[in-house]
């Protein structure tokens, strides 16, 4: 579906609430507005995004809410935090196993398949634990002429 500049994909608001419903989310508004537009489809968006793509939606959703709810949706499962340096975090909608390519010169994160990386010589794990994921971002820039 193509999208206008002024139109942004959403999740229909019943979807929305069932999501929040499903993971134990009371269904506020608010929350209800950031999921519909975070689920609409699988995009990694950052919370200035968010907070900017419902702006010019005229909503009345606050910087603060828009971080607690993100928060929030980390820690129940419906959200996968990427951290790309301190001051650079995405929400990925896209729960599946996959890693990332973060384009330096855009800031666009790109999805990448698990078969796609070859990830070798994982640690030894003291006894009780187990490797629950490995995440890795592969940065990118375009080349520099010689």
């Amino acid at each position: 579906m193509s999208v206008s500049q002024n139109s942004v994909e959403r999740l229909p608001r019943e979807q929305a609430v069932d999501l929040l419903d499903r993971h134990g989310i009371s269904p506020t508004e608010q929350r209800i507005e950031i999921a519909s537009l975070l689920f609409a489809r699988h995009q990694h968006l950052s919370a200035e995004q968010i907070l900017a793509q419902l702006s010019r939606q005229a909503s009345r959703v606050s910087k603060a809410t828009v971080y607690n709810t993100l928060k929030l949706f980390a820690e129940n499962g419906l959200v996968r935090e990427v951290i790309i340096d301190p001051a650079k975090r995405f929400y990925d909608s896209n729960l599946d196993p996959h890693h990332h390519l973060f384009y330096t010169d855009t800031g666009r994160l790109e999805d990448v398949p698990p078969a796609q990386v070859d990830v070798a010589g994982l640690p030894t794990l003291a006894n009780g634990l187990e490797i629950v994921g490995v995440d890795v971002v592969i940065r990118v820039a375009p080349r520099k002429p010689s």
